[in-house]
């Protein structure tokens, strides 16, 4: 049984995570034969390694599944990872998620979720976007402890600061890192300009965290090392610019804004996520939270292009980080002067004219 996997680079489960498999399986009235065991490796996750861990019982007809996340290298630079399991368990006790199965020192045991992981393509799919959308509504109305003060602003000062640390000259200088604090203050003057609907965000809404079984249709929203409280503006925006990535192609680092969602589907999507709760929203409604979502996104490429760039010095996982930095900059002043025009400044020589238009 060979596991591609740090912590288990022998091709060998490590004894603390037999005794938590063990004790998971007991709970069940399993007994493990590890030598029956089998491990098969999910692609596309770019924080963790993730598996799915099944093994035979003495019912013929009953293979257990559970979920096996390796975290990270260096990932806790992102965010508290005991804030995360506390967020993972109180999620569960709403129904809204995987249980939390077991734990050991480099990751856990999640509940399988017997449903289809979607794929770039459905999000496109209007019947599978209204269904997220509607989830992702109620799972904005979670009740989750803690404070509820918008940790976007503060996240992304601290990011610049460590990816500044990491960095050679070279790199600081491309990406600009000197100007970005600047950056940050004029997205949060600009944006809380307009009153915003602050909520508990998943804020990494990309496809490969969001499930649905085929037979009900129910959507099940997963993984949240990034989730927090922000406005809900945010959390749409860090959807629609999800729909431009592939991560299971052959060049998963590479976004495509030529597929960036229209308009049209823009407008769909937000007003199927207003319309969930029973209300129906007005045009005027669905047009201002379209324009906040779309100013939005210029924090979201700002939060994932630092991410990427600290992400290629801490973490190991096969994945260009620095390259899709780099293109989530370049969306980011190529789409400023358009979003923010009475505040934009020079764009810097570098960025190439000719963006796709967005609007």
């Amino acid at each position: 049984m060979a596991v591609k996997t740090k912590g288990l680079a022998d091709g060998n489960l490590s004894e603390e995570l037999k005794k938590v498999l063990s004790s998971v399986a007991s709970k069940w009235g399993d007994v493990i034969d590890f030598n029956k065991l089998k491990v098969i490796h999910l692609s596309g996750a770019m924080t963790n390694e993730v598996y799915r861990i099944t093994w035979p019982t003495m019912d013929d007809d009953v293979v257990r599944n559970v979920l096996l996340r390796i975290y990270g290298e260096g990932v806790d630079v992102f965010f508290d990872r005991e804030e995360e399991i506390r967020t993972f368990d109180c999620i569960s006790k709403h129904e809204h998620g995987p249980r939390l199965l077991g734990q050991f020192t480099e990751g856990r045991v999640e509940e399988f979720i017997h449903a289809k992981t979607l794929s770039a393509s459905d999000l496109r799919d209007p019947e599978t976007s209204a269904l997220i959308a509607a989830k992702l509504r109620e799972f904005h109305t979670l009740k989750m402890p803690g404070s509820r003060t918008v940790i976007l602003w503060d996240r992304m000062r601290n990011w610049i600061s460590k990816a500044t640390n990491l960095c050679s000259k070279e790199c600081a200088k491309e990406f600009r890192l000197d100007t970005l604090v600047d950056e940050i203050d004029l997205l949060e003057k600009d944006l809380q300009q307009n009153p915003q609907d602050v909520v508990f965000c998943h804020n990494d809404l990309q496809y490969g965290n969001i499930m649905i079984d085929e037979k009900t249709r129910s959507i099940t929203i997963i993984d949240y090392e990034y989730a927090s409280y922000n406005p809900a503006a945010y959390d749409l925006a860090n959807h629609f610019c999800e729909m431009a990535a592939n991560y299971h192609s052959e060049t998963p680092h590479i976004l495509d804004y030529n597929i960036y969602p229209g308009l049209e589907e823009r407008e769909r999507f937000v007003c199927s996520y207003l319309s969930s709760t029973g209300h129906e929203p007005s045009e005027t409604e669905v047009k201002r939270l379209v324009n906040d979502v779309e100013k939005y996104t210029l924090a979201n490429h700002l939060f994932w292009g630092l991410w990427g760039i600290i992400s290629a010095h801490v973490n190991n996982i096969d994945f260009d980080y620095m390259e899709y930095a780099r293109q989530r900059f370049e969306q980011y002043w190529l789409r400023k002067p358009q979003l923010l025009p009475l505040a934009t400044k020079a764009v810097p020589a570098d960025v190439e004219d000719g963006s796709a238009d967005l609007t």
